[in-house]
């Protein structure tokens, strides 16, 4: 999903037309006050990814505070940001692009090259949001469920695995049940392959 935020109504429906083209949804905000209305009712970000265009100069929320805003709440890997602006401020692109915004792009640019990078922060905020919906579910698990989980991804069966722990056979079964539902796995070899 792609976010356009901007105060000029022709350059929304300029992009959402372009990243239409593209094939990626869009929604248009026409401001940075009626995008945090929409990101404070937000259940879940979208497992295909997400990213801002954002103009950095709006009336009332700006939007470089509308990104430090998103900084603050560690946003940017699960909502990366490329900045649109007509006034070329090569300082301030610069800042923000230290500070973890995507890209920076002067208007006019080319509409190519702006829905390849476009196209690029999705696939980066896909690869975030795995990452954290994994950290999620490991942070889900116990500590008894975490010293079993390190013994199975070493290659260790139950039976060894319970005379590591000083626990019963039985019990590890229980926990490596538990582990295997709560990070949504069937085997083995598939929790190794989501945590390498």
């Amino acid at each position: 999903m792609l976010h356009i935020v901007d105060d000029e109504e022709a350059i929304r429906d300029s992009l959402a037309w372009l990243a239409e083209s593209r094939k990626i949804a869009a929604t248009a905000y026409e401001s940075g006050e009626a995008f945090l209305a929409m990101l404070e009712h937000k259940a879940a970000f979208d497992p295909l990814g997400e990213c801002i265009l954002l103009d950095v100069r709006m009336p009332d929320v700006s939007g470089v505070a509308l990104f430090d805003l998103l900084a603050s709440r560690e946003l940017t890997r699960q909502l990366p940001v490329i900045f649109l602006t007509g006034h070329g401020d090569v300082p301030m692109a610069v800042d923000t692009l230290k500070r973890g915004a995507f890209d920076f792009f002067e208007k006019p640019f080319n509409d190519n090259t702006l829905m390849d990078r476009v196209e690029e922060a999705l696939a980066a905020s896909q690869k975030a949001s795995a990452s954290a919906a994994v950290q999620a579910r490991l942070a889900a698990l116990s500590a008894r469920e975490r010293e079993v989980l390190d013994l199975i991804l070493e290659g260790n069966m139950n039976k060894v695995i319970a005379d590591k722990l000083g626990i019963s056979m039985r019990t590890v079964e229980v926990h490596r049940a538990h582990i295997f539902d709560k990070m949504n796995v069937k085997t083995a070899v598939e929790l190794a392959r989501m945590l390498k």
